[in-house]
């Protein structure tokens, strides 16, 4: 029980049981919460991060300080960040509070100086967004906006876009979501079957590529719609 009330003199192991404790419950935190939380990574998402952080970080490094109380608080935390985001979910107006909206930053082309100072962004970070968007050329940006997560978004002058198969008049075959079918020398017999393949045809792929069996594989996967292939051995890499 000194595991979970804490001790002066925690032995290491209960130390290494309380990480472990933490561990699976921030875990399973997370998958409550959801994908939004780690992806979106919002200034409400980064506060949660902290304090969730620091609450269930102290007993990690304390071993006479109790699990209870920092487990609860916790949990009452991640119910409240819950219950914020499935407001702003459902709630315009919660919405606006909760999150931070956009700012345009260049508009039609100018740089408007009072909203890069509103959103404390300098030139110097400016610039260096825009070049992570291949957009160093300040003359063919339309548009740049500040999001919520603190990227920003450019969009070019139509005449600057990439050129489309749709502008030439081509009509390219749609590519699908490619479905790895082996991995690391092991088949994935689920999205096999799925995409309506077999494991006979697997091998048959296996050794028109060169190797001996689907074990020589490290991946191979199948465009589910154009059933393009991609197949890498560990020493290796064709590409049909």
């Amino acid at each position: 029980m000194d595991v979970w009330h804490g001790a002066e003199d925690l032995p290491i192991y209960g130390f290494i049981i309380r990480a472990t404790i933490i561990y699976v419950y921030i875990f399973m935190v997370v998958k409550v919460l959801g994908q939004r939380s780690m992806v979106s990574f919002h200034p409400i998402d980064f506060i949660f991060a902290v304090i969730i952080g620091d609450v269930v970080g102290e007993p990690l490094s304390s071993g006479d300080i109790a699990l209870g109380g920092p487990l609860a608080a916790a949990s009452f935390i991640a119910g409240l960040h819950l219950t914020l985001s499935y407001l702003a979910l459902k709630n315009a107006r919660i919405r606006r509070i909760v999150e931070a909206e956009p700012i345009i930053i260049i508009n039609k082309g100018h740089i408007l100086v009072d909203e890069m100072r509103k959103a404390k962004v300098t030139v110097e970070s400016l610039m260096m967004d825009l070049r992570l968007n291949q957009a160093s050329d300040l003359t063919e940006i339309d548009y740049a906006i500040l999001e919520p997560n603190g990227q920003i978004s450019v969009i070019k002058k139509s005449k600057y876009d990439a050129l489309t198969p749709n502008d030439i008049m081509e009509d390219p075959p749609e590519k699908g979501y490619p479905s790895v079918l082996i991995l690391e020398g092991n088949i994935n017999y689920s999205n096999v079957k799925k995409i309506g393949l077999t494991p006979s045809w697997l091998q048959e792929q296996a050794e028109s590529h060169g190797f001996e069996s689907t074990n020589d594989i490290f991946l191979l996967t199948v465009d589910e719609r154009s059933k393009r292939i991609f197949v890498s051995g560990y020493s290796r890499k064709d590409i049909i």
